[in-house]
Parts: structure tokens; C-alpha cells; sequence
């Protein structure tokens, strides 16, 4: 505890100082002059926007709040890798003999150019899903199934900026794949059931078309104040089937959702599994793609995931392939196939920067 309190003491000095490196280089591009009153509203605003994220939850979600800090996250990462290179940039400049004169003004006028294009990029990035497909073959007898068309979304991340729109739009996207089965491993909610049920995103769910079904399991972000139960139930109005530590049977096909990594109670894989028949096809939904080696051991044939948003901003993308044996995309460890989604939402700011949000189809044919 004394550890945790500690290094959130320290990032939390960080951020600090690098609030600070912003708000000083965009004062000194504006040059306002020696006003004192002008500087401390400066310093008020400043301080209200880079807190808004953590503050919009302590004071009960406040939808303003929420928004102004997804959007103040999306500027502050922009800003944090361009700011240091355009400082590099001016140094090297003062080393030469051009003029100075207005220089800093004009390399601020860049970087503000270059933030509102990053951000519009990301931002289409994360409102424009892709499809991405993957072929794979299980070698057991499925019964009368032959082949069996997956669509599978993840990290959807349901709330204030991942809303009605996206959800309506991932509805029509799914049902244009004319899937037979939907899975959704997690995070479909970002901790705010409230704002999903709101919107009519339950609803809007309903409308997904698979006729074996759509199934999920819960993520680190499928939380909210009340208790699982109540959200389990919200969830299942909204058309689909949670598989929360269990298993069950589709068309011969056995159906297994974990719970979260995270959640203490979660049972071993091996529990959840007794009793299932192994000479058929075995499909997990495991949120976090961390416990692979696991899921081969117990003879699952498909596991499907999604958590990593494969970084969602260069270059996080490096630290989620160091973590994960598979961070987005296919791999397979001897009869198992692992697929990871880089998801349909995001998570925090609105943007992505060398990942793209995506739904997956995956195609299955059996022997």
C-alpha cells in the first residue's frame, strides 16, 4: 500500500511538471504581456482542464468534465511529443545564422498546425472502424457445422464520446457481415452504466443480428457503482449472453467467458471447463490476452480478446507488445488460435495514433 501511495505521489509530480513545460511554452508564444490578472486566469483555466479528467469522476461523472478531459488528454499527449521536438528545433536554429527575429512565435504557430492535424487524424482514426478478417481451421467435428462465420468486437468502451452514433454505426457494420454468431470480449462500458442506458445503447444493441447468438465477457472497465448482477442483467437486456466464470453449449460448440484478470474471484480455467467435451470446438472470451499458454494447456481451439487497443497512441504500442505474447492481430500456439482486437472504442482520449479501431470477422472452418 505504502508502495502504491508512492509512485502515485510521484506520477502525479510528473505530470505536474509536464503541465507545466505546456502551459509555460504556450504562454510564452502568446506574449500577453505583464498582466496580472490575465496570468492567473491563465493559470486557473490551465489547472481546471488538466485536472478535469480525475475530477469530472470524483464529483459523480460530470458529462462537461468528462469531455473537456478526454479532449485535454488527446492535446496533452500531442503536445508532449511535439513541444520537446520544436525546442530541439529552435536550439539548433539559434546555432546558426538566421534570423531570430519571431521565430518562436512562427514555430508555435507549427505545432498548434500540426496538434489540430494529429488530433482530426487520430479522431477519424478512432470513428472509422475497419474490418479485419482471419481464416482459421479447428480440427474437430463440429457436428452439422461446417464452417461458422464470427464477427467479434471488443473495447467498445460505451459512454459520453463512444456513444450512440458509434454504437448504432458498429450495429450496421456487424450486421453487414451477416455473422451466425457475435462475440464481445469486454469492456463494453467504460465505468459508467448510467451514461450507457442513457443513451439507449442497450437498445441500440438489440438490433444486432446473428442467429446463434452474441455472447460477452466483462472487462477491467465493465464497472460502475452498483453491483456485477445488475450489470450482467443490463447487459443481457441489451441482446446478448455474459458468460461471466462460465460455460455453455451452441450448437456443439463449447462457449467459455472469463472474468477479468482484475477481478479477485476469477476462477481457474480448468474449473470453468470441467465437464466440457474436448472432441468438440472450444471458444474462449478472455478480456486480457495474458493467460494464452492456459488456455492451450486446457484444449481451447479459438480464444478472442482485446485490452491492449494495440497502444492506441504511438508509441504505447511498444510497452502492449513487451506485456502481451500476442498484443493485436493472430497468432497460434499449437491447436490454439488467439486473436486480439485493437477494439472499437478507446479509452480516455478520443483519438488513435497508430492503431485503428476495427471490428473482426473470423472465419472457421471444421473437419
Amino acid at each position: 500500500m505504502t508502495m502504491f501511495i508512492f509512485v502515485g505521489i510521484v506520477a502525479i509530480i510528473i505530470y505536474g511538471l509536464l503541465v507545466y513545460y505546456i502551459g509555460r511554452s504556450v504562454w510564452s508564444w502568446m506574449k500577453p504581456g505583464p498582466s496580472l490578472a490575465l496570468k492567473m486566469m491563465y493559470i486557473a483555466v490551465l489547472t481546471v482542464v488538466s485536472t478535469s479528467f480525475i475530477s469530472g469522476r470524483f464529483l459523480g461523472n460530470l458529462t462537461v468534465l468528462n469531455i473537456i478531459g478526454s479532449y485535454w488528454m488527446a492535446i496533452f499527449y500531442v503536445l508532449i511529443v511535439l513541444l520537446p521536438l520544436m525546442h530541439i528545433t529552435l536550439w539548433l536554429l539559434r546555432m546558426t545564422a538566421l534570423r531570430r527575429d519571431g521565430m518562436e512565435k512562427v514555430a508555435g504557430s507549427i505545432v498548434l498546425l500540426l496538434m489540430v492535424i494529429l488530433i482530426g487524424f487520430g479522431s477519424f482514426n478512432a470513428y472509422s472502424p475497419v474490418v479485419r478478417a482471419y481464416n482459421i481451421h479447428v480440427a474437430k467435428d463440429a457436428g452439422a457445422l461446417q464452417q461458422l462465420n464470427i464477427v467479434m468486437a471488443s473495447d467498445m468502451h460505451f459512454g459520453v464520446l463512444s456513444g450512440k452514433a458509434h454504437a448504432e454505426r458498429m450495429v450496421k457494420e456487424i450486421n453487414d457481415l451477416k455473422p451466425d454468431m457475435v462475440l464481445f470480449p469486454g469492456d463494453i462500458i467504460d465505468d459508467d452504466l448510467d451514461a450507457y442506458l442513457h443513451q439507449g445503447i442497450d437498445q441500440i444493441l438489440t438490433g444486432i443480428q446473428a442467429p446463434y447468438g452474441v455472447y460477452a465477457s466483462l472487462g477491467n472497465h465493465d464497472r460502475f457503482e452498483g453491483e456485477i448482477p445488475e450489470l450482467i442483467e443490463a447487459l443481457e437486456q441489451s441482446g446478448m449472453t455474459v458468460l461471466y466464470d462460465e460455460k455453455q453449449t451452441v450448437e456443439g460448440i463449447t462457449l467459455v467467458g472469463r472474468r477479468d484478470k482484475q477481478d479477485q474471484d476469477r476462477a481457474a480455467l480448468s474449473s470453468i471447463m470441467e465437464g466440457a467435451d474436448l472432441s468438440k470446438p472450444v471458444f474462449l472470451l478472455d478480456h486480457q490476452p495474458n493467460a494464452l499458454g492456459e488456455a492451450q494447456e486446457q484444449g481451447v481451439d479459438l480464444t478472442v480478446s482485446g485490452h491492449t487497443h494495440r497502444g492506441q497512441v504511438f508509441p504505447a504500442h511498444l510497452i502492449t507488445q513487451a506485456l502481451f505474447e500476442n498484443d493485436w492481430g493472430y497468432l497460434q500456439k499449437g491447436q490454439m488460435h488467439s486473436i486480439v482486437s485493437s477494439g472499437y472504442g478507446f479509452w480516455g482520449p478520443p483519438i488513435r495514433l497508430g492503431s485503428r479501431s476495427e471490428i473482426v470477422q473470423i472465419h472457421v472452418t471444421f473437419e
